[in-house]
């Protein structure tokens, strides 16, 4: 028998530390070579580690919410003598983990044994946990197919499909309806992994940049009558089109004309650097938080093609696969809350970006048009712009420019020289 010390393996792209998120495992359990032992969050991505080899847990290091250095002790395993002794590759969220090292012998142990999950526990990510808890689902009751039995993403949705147990049917059963209670307690919830991640981004927002907001009503009748009779016309199948990438084909007819709002502020050098392509930035309500994945080169993208670009993205961010290099490099970004938009927002400028178009919902209300009282389809576009490089004039005059192709929607379509 040997002792097995693994060690934070590299991430790559310059990490040189990463926040404990969850222990799967504790002193004691007995896993499998591969079976996922923790989850870690980088400024990048949250990644599942595997284990590296099978072997009884000797001791954990790092609590959740601690930051653990690349090469720092992360766990040590109670193994067979002949485990593997040469580092491995470093990991993706589905790959081995790297920098893994033997010690010295241990003087007694008790012969590893096959995995086996600590009664009473089902392993499962936060995610899943979280989606299981706002479903009513209890996990006990989902056969998982992962490694070790662990609960995926596709065992819970299976499970959530065919109905399972709900987690609190027992609770309650056969009790007459009581009268209203006092409530009693509070609950701390530590801020660690993404949700760290994204108060610090909004802090350093608010506190670096001076946001100037400026809110506009557009009339989106006559883009609303498009958008259906083209979801009409579709091809049987096709996906149904959003607001979104009118919007976003919208976006990329006006920046040129403003290009200090298509732009990202380095700090380090003292300069904004003005981009000719938009990347377009989606920001995204995920399980795990608020995401902005990016949509490359959206200028160049048919309305279709715009519009199965958002949903691709969208959907890799909420499912947690979105490739490192796609939720960064956005110029500048939309965020809609669809129907639960509200009426105005203040939306916190993506730094280093220097401007957010804000979606509100759209409504049917009474307004004045062509001289008479007319019911229309009316939204309000909230926008956020990085005072120290957008002048107010300049702002509102893209938000106008943007609000008369979005009330023209043919315009959208047409040559700059039509």
């Amino acid at each position: 028998m040997a002792i097995y010390v693994f060690r934070m393996p590299d991430l790559g792209e310059g990490t040189v530390s990463a926040e404990m998120m969850q222990w799967h495992v504790k002193a004691g359990d007995v896993v499998r070579e591969d079976q996922i032992i923790a989850d870690v969050m980088t400024d990048k991505a949250a990644i599942e580690i595997p284990a590296p080899v099978a072997g009884r847990v000797v001791r954990t290091q790092g609590e959740p919410g601690e930051m653990i250095a690349v090469g720092s002790e992360l766990i040590s395993f109670e193994t067979d003598a002949d485990a593997p002794a040469t580092a491995h590759g470093a990991p993706e969220p589905a790959s081995r983990p790297a920098s893994a090292t033997p010690t010295a012998p241990a003087a007694s142990a008790a012969p590893a044994a096959a995995a086996a999950v600590p009664a009473g526990r089902v392993m499962a990510s936060p995610a899943t946990r979280r989606r299981a808890k706002e479903a009513g689902i209890d996990l006990q009751s989902v056969a998982g197919s992962g490694p070790g039995g662990r609960v995926t993403r596709a065992d819970f949705e299976a499970a959530a499909a065919t109905g399972v147990p709900p987690a609190v049917a027992s609770h309650g059963a056969g009790r007459a309806a009581a009268g209203p209670a006092r409530r009693e307690g509070t609950t701390e919830v530590k801020i660690i992994g993404l949700r760290r991640v994204i108060a610090q981004r909004m802090s350093e927002a608010k506190r670096n940049i001076p946001h100037f907001a400026y809110v506009e009503e557009v009339d989106v009748t006559e883009l609303e009558a498009l958008r259906v009779h083209l979801n009409e016309a579709a091809p049987e199948g096709a996906q149904s089109l959003t607001m979104l990438p009118f919007l976003g084909l919208a976006l990329a007819r006006v920046l040129p004309a403003f290009p200090q709002c298509n732009a990202l502020h380095d700090a380090e050098r003292n300069v904004v650097v003005q981009h000719a392509a938009l990347h377009l930035g989606i920001a995204a309500q995920t399980p795990d938080g608020l995401k902005v994945p990016v949509v490359r080169h959206a200028e160049a993208l048919s309305l279709r093609g715009l519009a199965a670009a958002i949903r691709d993205v969208s959907d890799r961010a909420r499912r947690n696969k979105s490739p490192r290099e796609e939720l960064s490099g956005s110029t500048i970004t939309i965020t809609s809350l669809g129907r639960l938009g509200g009426i105005a927002s203040t939306p916190v400028i993506n730094a280093p970006e220097v401007a957010i178009i804000g979606v509100n919902k759209a409504v049917e209300r009474p307004v004045v048009h062509g001289g008479a009282i007319a019911i229309r389809r009316m939204m309000n576009l909230s926008s956020s712009f990085d005072h120290r490089f957008v002048d107010g004039f300049d702002a509102a005059s893209m938000i106008q420019a943007l609000k008369a192709l979005l009330e023209h929607p043919a315009t959208i379509f047409m040559h700059p020289e039509d």
